[in-house]
């Protein structure tokens, strides 16, 4: 969500949804729709680019991970 607002023109979201792999339709599409940020998380265009592995190498911390850590430590497997 951070990133598709980040980005804010249409131009700009199609040409990154692009390097980041998304298919020329689907990007063009998902760059053209008005609907917010929130609800553009949630779709395919977004996803398939901005995958879990990419996000990683961003620098963004993996929610999940810090709840497994917490919960489940090392020492108690």
């Amino acid at each position: 969500m951070c990133y598709w607002k980040q980005w804010r023109r249409c131009r700009t979201k199609i040409r990154e949804l692009l390097k980041l792999g998304t298919l020329l339709g689907t990007a063009i599409r998902a760059g053209l729709n008005r609907s917010g940020p929130w609800a553009m998380a949630r779709r395919l265009a977004a996803q398939s680019g901005m995958t879990n592995q990419w996000l990683k190498e961003q620098g963004l911390i993996s929610v999940k991970e810090l709840w497994v850590k917490i919960h489940y430590p090392a020492t108690a497997r």
